[in-house]
């Protein structure tokens, strides 16, 4: 058995046969930077060049092998290459709009991101739970999906972002909209709290790119490039989230920020960590699960047993370097924790509030209430249930957990204390 996608509506099918009009002609038109520029010039009353200009040379490179890849690689329907073209516009104009506002308020630049608390686990261990129980505490920020996707201007100088909110929302919606089951694996919405990468998308470096479309060119030289520029954006854009506000810590969430511990932590020097890990034949055959139906949005095109593939590589990669950041103090105890999704299950309050004594932070009555009601309001499962299982993506359970054996001996066979937080 492998991994199939569900069953397309009517109204997918027929815009995939190019029956509406003009979604047609407009997913027609091909992915080359001068179009991409060309159109968002003709839109903000610009020249292209000066588009390119202001996107710079990283970004530039960057989708110097993103588009051809989308072209050439990607195998997208009509409806996705639409979505795609619409994707990347709305990328290309809140970047332009990032570097004008950063031009007229050259002292954003000097807004410091203190301490910011990251959730940083693999794919399907609990991180969604722990960012969203997390987020209930309000001496804490998580940035909603409105304010990553168009973070221009600054909140607390917009008097009424709501057309900004609906542009998000439908943004975020379609891909539920489009894919049976998508919404079950994982809900998306303009007010819910984000993952990192709508940020470091901005950038045109992102892992948001790989698990949208098939795109072997550009996922191998991601990977093979410097993460730097991606966090530096993600940096700016927090600066540009919190202008004018009152000082929050910011609460953050995404697994990428795995595979590039170091450039967060270069980045953000007092950083705060909080990992999360489960038994790895689960998780890679959920993220999996996550991934391909997320590629089914656009395209008819999907190999599961390669985008199984890809995550055991991935995974193995990066879950060994943690042990190895962990070892040689990299990671220091004092700013990390680490739980188990059991444990989540058993008691997600308390695997929180072992996160805060961890901290040394108070978890206050209102607070703890908060995250009593959060919980109560997920019911008893700490991630959507869904029914993929290894098999559907190629998944070996033995070589997963040979490949896996150190990180599984580290985080996930330790006594479990009353939170499953920190023991190394």
């Amino acid at each position: 058995m492998t991994w199939r996608p569900g069953p397309r509506a009517e109204w997918v099918a027929a815009v995939n046969r190019g029956d509406v009009w003009p979604l047609a002609e407009v997913a027609a038109v091909p992915f080359t930077l001068e179009r991409l520029a060309g159109d968002a010039a003709s839109r903000l009353g610009r020249s292209g060049a000066d588009v390119v200009a202001t996107l710079g040379d990283d970004s530039v490179e960057a989708l110097g092998v993103l588009l051809p890849a989308l072209e050439d690689e990607a195998n997208l329907t009509v409806l996705g290459r639409w979505i795609t073209h619409r994707f990347l516009a709305r990328l290309v104009e809140q970047r332009l709009a990032l570097e004008a506002y950063t031009a007229s308020d050259p002292e954003v630049r000097g807004e410091e991101i203190v301490a910011p608390w990251f959730v940083v686990g693999a794919p399907r261990t609990g991180t969604t739970v722990l960012f969203g129980l997390l987020a209930t505490d309000d001496r804490l920020r998580a940035p909603e999906g409105w304010e990553l996707l168009r973070p221009v201007p600054p909140p607390a100088r917009d008097p009424d972002p709501s057309a900004r909110i609906a542009l998000a929302g439908t943004e975020l919606q379609t891909p539920q909209v489009v894919a049976d089951g998508l919404v079950a694996i994982h809900e998306y919405s303009a007010r819910m709290p984000k993952e990192c990468l709508s940020a470091m998308s901005l950038a045109f470096r992102s892992e948001e790119f790989v698990a949208r479309y098939d795109v072997p060119t550009y996922t191998e030289w991601l990977h093979r490039g410097d993460p730097l520029p991606a966090y530096e954006m993600h940096r700016r854009v927090l600066q540009v989230l919190q202008r004018g506000a009152p000082t929050r810590r910011w609460l953050l969430k995404s697994p990428v920020h795995l595979q590039a511990l170091p450039t967060l932590l270069h980045v953000y020097p007092d950083a705060r960590l909080s990992t999360t890990h489960r038994d790895p034949v689960a998780f890679l055959a959920s993220v999996s699960s996550l991934v391909a139906t997320m590629r089914s949005v656009h395209s008819d095109v999907v190999d599961p047993v390669a985008i199984g593939r890809y995550h055991v590589d991935l995974y193995a990669r990066s879950l060994d370097r943690l042990v190895d950041l962990v070892d040689d103090g990299t990671l220091a105890a004092d700013r990390c924790t680490h739980s188990r999704h059991r444990d989540f299950v058993d008691d997600a309050l308390a695997v929180a509030s072992g996160i805060y004594a961890h901290f040394g932070w108070d978890l206050p009555a209102p607070t703890r209430a908060a995250m009593v009601a959060y919980l109560d309001g997920q019911g008893t499962d700490t991630g959507a249930v869904h029914h993929s299982t290894a098999t559907d993506f190629g998944i070996d359970p033995v070589e997963v957990d040979d490949r896996f054996a150190r990180a599984a001996a580290r985080f996930l066979s330790a006594p479990a204390g009353p939170t499953g937080a920190d023991r190394s």
